[in-house]
């Protein structure tokens, strides 16, 4: 019988056998994740240069989100 190694690695063999199918949309998928976040950076970058030469509140400043208060009901 097989013992618990060879398991591991027939387990191993018939998961990248599979995934070789669908690796090109993994790695077209973590490619567009990655450049999102990085546009995204720049994007609160550049935010916090205007937000700071226009004499508003400084980059390190609290940001306040403004939004409607509602009451909490505490009745059990």
């Amino acid at each position: 019988m097989f013992g618990i190694g060879e398991l591991t690695i027939l387990l191993l063999v018939i998961v990248a056998v599979l995934a070789v199918k669908r690796l090109p949309d993994l790695v077209r998928s973590a490619g567009k994740a990655a450049r999102i976040l990085k546009s995204e950076k720049q994007a609160l970058k550049d935010e916090g240069k205007s937000e700071g030469e226009g004499g508003g509140p400084s980059p390190s400043a609290p940001r306040v989100i403004r939004g409607e208060t509602t009451e909490r009901d505490t009745t059990p």
